[in-house]
């Protein structure tokens, strides 16, 4: 009974020493709150500082308020009879077209590199190294190709242009995610007499689901914002994109910047809720691609 009593005493003191903060535990999780409420700030200041000048006239922010005594709606129906609809459509259509056919060249070009030694180690690096150049200099290459295909000022040949550009460090992304499937999977496939072709879409695909939609979201994200290609490649107000038009409006002589304010938020929600709603997809994603 003694021993029982000794034993049940010891086990909990321990989990009460467990449950015991450890030294510095409370001082780095004020540092961690402290980081991210900073973090907010930085990014939320400025949104909302935006969506006060949407509701502001010249003469308000001229003065230099924060907030309007009396909003100005005009702004946002300046800006949805202006062309930054259509052009917000334009770049949803070129961000995940692009970003489709990214993944699909670039998910058979990661599997043939990481389970077949395609290209041996060096392939990997020398794939993603064009994407680290300077976009400017793949400008005259693309216009003259564009034009052998008939596709200038069309939102066809920027939309693949996006495609193409993003190979790369698609085919790097996923080449990690690819290393973390068991390879006795694919050899169970094989055993039973599935072809490459076989393994990849019904075997590979299925496993790399949330890490598709992963690298998808970061995809077309980069092409949504992307604005060299779009600014050379499309010149009419019916192909270009939304930062095309809205670098245009900068460089207006008279810049009405209530407009400009309530046009930007028009086009940065598209894309803030895609992101907001493939959220967890992408944390998924990412979270399979970084445990072992």
């Amino acid at each position: 009974m003694t021993e029982t009593t000794t034993a049940s005493k010891a086990l909990t003191s321990r989990s009460y020493r467990r449950r015991l903060p450890r030294p510095g535990q409370h001082k780095q999780s004020v540092l961690a709150s402290s980081w991210v409420l900073l973090s907010l700030v930085v990014v939320l200041v400025p949104l909302l500082y935006l969506v006060s000048i949407s509701f502001m006239t010249q003469g308000q922010i001229a003065s230099g308020i924060l907030f309007p005594s009396q909003p100005a709606t005009q702004n946002w129906a300046n800006a949805w009879d202006s062309p930054i609809p259509r052009g917000v459509v334009n770049s949803l259509v070129a961000a995940f077209g692009g970003a489709l056919l990214t993944l699909v060249l670039a998910l058979p070009g990661a599997w043939a590199i990481a389970r077949h030694r395609t290209g041996g180690k060096a392939l990997s690096g020398l794939i993603l190294s064009p994407w680290l150049l300077p976009p400017i200099v793949a400008i005259i290459p693309l216009l003259t190709l564009l034009r052998i295909l008939g596709l200038t000022n069309t939102l066809e040949g920027l939309t693949l242009v996006y495609a193409l550009m993003n190979v790369p460090v698609a085919i790097w992304l996923l080449d990690g995610f690819i290393r973390r499937i068991p390879v006795e999977i694919e050899e169970a496939g094989r055993i039973d007499g599935a072809s490459e072709w076989q393994l990849l879409l019904r075997v590979v695909t299925p496993m790399l689901a949330p890490a598709l939609i992963a690298v998808g979201v970061i995809i077309v994200i980069l092409n949504y914002n992307e604005f060299l290609f779009a600014t050379f490649l499309t010149q009419s107000q019916d192909t270009q994109t939304v930062p095309v038009l809205l670098a245009g409006m900068l460089s207006e002589r008279v810049q009405d910047f209530g407009r400009i304010a309530a046009s930007s938020l028009i086009a940065v929600i598209p894309i803030f809720a895609v992101a907001v709603l493939l959220q967890r997809y992408l944390i998924e994603g990412l979270t399979t691609g970084a445990v072992k």
